[in-house]
């Protein structure tokens, strides 16, 4: 189970650094120079008494063709991408920015495009000056070809992907992946290999936020040392996602003694990073949250799109499936911080993130309030308790919402059929 909040701890820097478009560039660049400065190497073995000569001017052109284009390619990649971004944003919401931000193929085309220029500049530099003998031309030559290749693959990679970059469906997609991971590793570690949050205690210290902003992630590995420590036993009452303030409790502390604990409250509350935003890796609720965003922005009168609503209730549903899934290890997970209590997700509160706002601004659509109603219905018999009584909760509370909303009695009639499941 500690390889398992390793493995998320590593993937949460990861997210984070992908969400930096220039180090991806950065690293190319500092190879491309690296790729240079080894070429001289060659000058200085048997190689040069096996492999043709090449003379200075092929090189010298075929770089300067290089570094004339890929300056200007690196450019209009760079325009494209944040045409895309824009695009992203406006068409479903801000919120997927950071994923949209995160391809992994127009940062590699951005990075091929300025590393081939630095590699060329720094090859034209050195050629200029008479850097290289026999063998060091020739690997140049065959670094340039082999540039030039990667640079060509990427470009006609690219163009496809950055058609399809800011597309709303795109994006939904990218959403909806996000949302299943979190998903997944929040099923399989409900509580953070945690032990189940248990009822309040009478000596609890309650440890607040020191700043404002979302929980972005709980450190439990941080929380079990601290709680050793004391000795005594930690309650998480913010998980990732809940929003914090001076005012909010994090967690509540407990001595094994039953005397009130001596607690570094700094050094608990350095256990929830805060951030100004929500995060996707591990508050899976955010990505329902925004899912159900792009659907109302798509019932909003401007833009008028009820398939994109009715598209985004199928995903929903496709979640809560994966959601109700056995987890993926065979053996049942064992609370690895014995020390610290961490409550499992609300499949109540995941519901109302997922469904309440469609079905407010949905009411009025008859075919958006058949499509939620059926969906919701979908999710009451495959078998879950608790995704069951949630779905027949909020069937409800959407067929009371349509009923108000709609005009014509055949429609009201047509959704009530639908809603007889929930009675």
């Amino acid at each position: 189970m500690s390889l398992i909040l390793g493995g998320d701890r590593f993937r949460f820097l990861v997210s984070r650094i992908r969400e930096r478009l220039w180090v991806r560039p950065l690293a190319i660049c500092i190879l491309s120079v690296i790729g240079v400065l080894v070429a001289k190497l060659a000058d200085g073995t048997r190689l040069d008494e096996f492999v043709p000569r090449i003379t200075t001017e092929s090189i010298e052109n075929l770089l300067s063709i290089m570094t004339a284009s890929m300056l200007m390619i690196a450019t209009f990649a760079l325009g494209a991408m944040v045409s895309a971004y824009a695009s992203a944003s406006n068409s479903a919401t801000p919120r997927t920015f950071p994923l949209v931000i995160a391809d992994d193929v127009s940062q590699n085309a951005l990075s091929s495009f300025i590393g081939a220029f630095i590699f060329s500049t720094v090859a034209l530099i050195a050629l200029k000056n008479d850097y290289f003998e026999r063998a060091g031309l020739f690997v140049i030559f065959i670094l340039t070809v082999g540039v030039f290749g990667i640079v060509i693959l990427t470009f006609v990679r690219w163009v496809d992907r950055i058609a399809r970059l800011g597309r709303l469906g795109t994006t939904i997609d990218k959403v909806e992946i996000a949302t299943a991971r979190a998903l997944k590793q929040r099923r399989d570690a409900p509580t953070l290999c945690a032990r189940p949050a248990g009822e309040p205690k009478m000596a609890e210290q309650a440890v607040f936020a020191p700043t404002v902003g979302y929980v972005q992630r709980v450190d439990v590995a941080a929380l079990q040392a601290c709680a050793e420590q004391i000795p005594g036993r930690v309650r998480v009452a913010a998980l990732p996602g809940t929003f914090a303030a001076p005012g909010r409790v994090l967690a509540y502390v407990s001595a094994d003694s039953g005397s009130p604990a001596e607690v570094d409250s700094a050094q608990l509350a350095k256990a929830f990073l805060i951030g100004g935003e929500r995060r996707f890796e591990e508050d899976p609720r955010f990505g329902l949250v925004v899912l159900s965003e792009i659907a109302c922005r798509a019932l909003s009168p401007a833009v008028n799109d009820p398939g994109t609503a009715i598209d985004i209730i199928g995903t929903l549903v496709r979640l809560f499936v994966l959601w109700s899934a056995p987890p993926a290890t065979k053996d049942s997970p064992t609370a690895h911080y014995d020390r610290v209590e961490v409550p499992e997700l609300s499949i109540r509160d995941m519901f109302d993130d997922a469904f309440r706002a469609i079905a407010r601004d949905g009411a009025a659509s008859v075919e958006v309030s058949l499509r939620l109603l059926k969906a919701l219905e979908s999710l009451a018999s495959i078998g879950h308790p608790a995704i069951r009584d949630a779905a027949i909760q909020h069937a409800r509370l959407a067929l009371r919402r349509a009923e108000k909303a709609l005009t014509l009695p055949e429609d009201v009639a047509a959704v009530r059929e639908v809603a007889r499941f929930a009675s």
